[in-house]
């Protein structure tokens, strides 16, 4: 199921590249470029933390998921997509956050 929601997001946030910006919220922040994209992700992980600070479970999941949404839009934009982001998880799966952190050096 969580695939396939990342699939159709990533579908519909790549058709937004082409749309014109007054027609999309998506199509307006590629318009804006990388700063504008940027700055969404950063303003959605400030309110992750407060939200997380403030105890409400269910505040918590809708910012997870504004954040989530940005963070695809900011993929879209590098020519990037969920996808890669899970292949790169699938590759840790099983390796020690220690080694593996110790690996990129």
């Amino acid at each position: 199921m969580s695939n396939d929601i990342l699939s159709r997001l990533t579908d519909i946030i790549e058709a937004r590249k082409q749309a014109v910006p007054e027609s999309s919220y998506v199509a307006k922040l590629f318009s804006k470029g990388d700063d504008a994209i940027l700055k969404k992700v950063i303003e959605e992980a400030g309110e992750v933390l407060l939200a997380a600070k403030e105890g409400d479970k269910q505040h918590l999941v809708y910012e997870v998921a504004d954040l989530w949404f940005h963070t695809l839009v900011l993929l879209a934009q590098k020519s990037l997509s969920a996808d890669d982001v899970l292949k790169e998880l699938a590759r840790r799966e099983g390796v020690s956050g220690i080694v593996e952190k110790a690996m990129r050096k």
